[in-house]
């Protein structure tokens, strides 16, 4: 998923992004960090790392991908975005089952938009599939 995103943004995004993990080392799962858009149509990218499903997912698992979003809504208000668009973390190679992780991501963010509620003008989530599209339709109109 980062290397379509890299790809297409342009080598100064792969060129940030190197010189930003020079100094993380390591990115833990959860944890996020921001760039510069580039050539994307956005003008920053918050980059995350999500957990991988092995066998069953755990409640470490659950903590870990609900920190992804809380993370990235913590610096896109620190940057004074308004408007941001999440993928489905860790929901294609990283095997978490889709109607899980909707649940846990339009969870994360109910939450997060409850305590920050003046903030936020927009938050998408941006899906690949048909299936993927009506997994998070019906669990938006169950949660909210």
């Amino acid at each position: 998923m980062i290397t379509v995103f890299i790809l297409v943004g342009g080598i100064q995004l792969r060129l940030e992004c190197n010189e930003k993990m020079k100094k993380i080392k390591r990115l833990e799962i959860g944890k996020a960090f921001i760039t510069k858009g580039y050539n994307l149509p956005s003008n920053y990218v918050i980059h995350t790392v999500g957990p991988i499903i092995y066998n069953n997912v755990t409640e470490k698992e659950v903590k870990e991908l609900r920190s992804c979003y809380i993370n990235a809504l913590e610096i896109a208000k620190k940057h004074d975005i308004r408007n941001i668009a999440f993928c489905s973390i860790s929901t294609g190679e990283f095997r978490f089952p889709k109607d899980e992780a909707s649940k846990i991501a339009i969870k994360a963010v109910v939450q997060y938009l409850k305590e920050n509620s003046s903030f936020f003008r927009k938050v998408i989530f941006n899906v690949f599939t048909d299936e993927d599209y009506e997994i998070y339709n019906f669990n938006l109109k169950t949660i909210l």
